[in-house]
């Protein structure tokens, strides 16, 4: 009896797969566990034939689950118990794809969730825009927020650097070298040394329907060694708290979810609108912080190799991806002096870019010039105005062409190149 009470409180105590929901659009797949309650798991991919296998800490399937969906890229769902309690869900795949996980909490239709996005390569699905009225051949907005600000000088440095001087100037930086792009447009959310409210910030990038928001800080800590660049998005709980305030405004919010108004809404359905927005902003967030952070690790260290997940306030726009780059840590004397040095400057501001271009040429939201090249399958070509630091070898790296291709095509002799020269790129559709 008391070994049967052990194993019954054992049961009671694990999480449950209550069910298991799957959908398929435009070369995505997602898979939506509900679950009783959330859940630590583990997420690895196995080729020959391709599987995506889902490791759940501590859980079981409902019995009442028979009948497993598959679907898109699925061919079938297996599930397995393991000897270490762990409930193994495999996804049988009918060809090789990206995968992204996170966790959801509860809203008013479903309770703690694991969702699962499966992807090719380029075909990632872009988070609706802040606006439905799209230009064919429009540029990529991307919103450029100078941390702090004005009477909040953010943290500073044993050398006296003020956290918001330095990302004032790499934000400038970053803001002049996406506007030297094609087919892509920078937004500063502040120009000066003054301070802007944190929900003031996301409005100016819904406001100008801005496809991402990027955040620059310089983080700080007791412990002056601590060092190296962090990327931020939105934790889960953020989120939650966010949905709740934009719920219970939801009244007097107009064009709140991609364009969508949720006044005079179910409070389910406007719910699950917005959980939806969230989540595939989420998804993008994450995506876009990967590349962000291994262009950044790149040119120096980083604190983790991965995209850390926090509450900033700044970072809950809906429906508009948002990373937050902590460019290093001014709390430390070295990296203090190196973030004081212009050149460094330059290659913090060059990478943030190199890991969004790469972002938006794989995935280019729908009428942008970028989609609309690619689409076409012509070969073209881009101007490149060379900026300083810039170097012939990191504009091919940047643009994904030989040197040779960018000297043939300009007719230069050497690799030398001189600030405010204008290169032609050639670039094929594919870039």
């Amino acid at each position: 009896m008391v070994l049967a009470s052990l194993a019954a409180a054992a049961a009671s105590a694990a999480t449950t797969v209550e069910n298991i929901r799957l959908w398929s659009e435009g070369g995505r797949t997602r898979v939506v566990l509900d679950l009783s309650r959330p859940v630590q798991h583990s997420i690895f991919t196995l080729r020959g034939p391709d599987r995506l296998v889902v490791d759940l800490k501590d859980s079981r399937l409902a019995t009442t689950l028979k009948k497993l969906p598959s679907g898109g890229a699925i061919r079938s769902i297996r599930t397995g118990l393991r000897a270490d309690g762990q409930l193994r869900v495999v996804l049988d795949l009918k060809k090789e794809m990206r995968s992204r996980s996170f966790r959801a909490g509860p809203n008013d239709a479903y309770g703690d969730r694991l969702v699962i996005d499966l992807r090719q390569q380029g075909n990632l699905r872009t988070v609706k825009r802040a606006s439905e009225e799209y230009v064919a051949g429009r540029d990529i907005v991307i919103a450029v927020d100078a941390g702090h600000g004005g009477h909040d000088p953010g943290a500073v440095g044993r050398g006296r650097t003020r956290e918001k001087d330095v990302a004032l100037i790499v934000s400038k930086n970053l803001a002049a070298r996406i506007n030297a792009e094609p087919g892509m447009k920078a937004v500063l959310v502040r120009r000066g040394d003054y301070y802007v409210n944190h929900r003031k910030r996301m409005e100016i990038a819904r406001n100008a329907h801005a496809d991402l928001f990027v955040s620059i800080h310089a983080d700080a800590v007791k412990d002056r060694r601590a060092y190296g660049a962090s990327v931020y998005v939105l934790s889960l709980k953020g989120a939650s708290d966010e949905a709740a305030k934009r719920l219970a405004e939801r009244e007097n919010a107009s064009n709140l979810v991609g364009g969508v108004s949720l006044a005079g809404k179910d409070p389910v359905l406007a719910s699950v609108l917005l959980d939806l927005s969230q989540n595939a902003s989420l998804s993008a967030s994450l995506d876009v912080g990967d590349d962000v952070i291994g262009q950044l690790a790149r040119i120096g260290k980083v604190h983790r190799r991965k995209v850390q997940q926090a509450g900033f306030l700044v970072l809950k726009s809906p429906d508009v991806p948002s990373i937050l780059v902590e460019t290093a840590y001014i709390s430390n004397p070295e990296e203090e002096k190196k973030l004081r040095s212009h050149a460094h400057q330059d290659k913090l501001a060059k990478a943030i870019l190199a890991g969004i271009r790469k972002h938006f040429y794989e995935n280019p939201p729908p009428n942008t010039l970028i989609a609309m090249h690619q689409k076409r399958g012509t070969a073209g070509q881009v101007r490149h105005v060379i900026a300083r630091g810039d170097t012939l070898s990191e504009i091919a790296e940047r643009y994904h062409v030989s040197m040779s291709a960018i000297r043939s095509a300009n007719k230069l002799s050497t690799d030398r190149v001189r600030i405010g020269q204008t290169l032609k790129i050639p670039v094929s559709a594919g870039t």
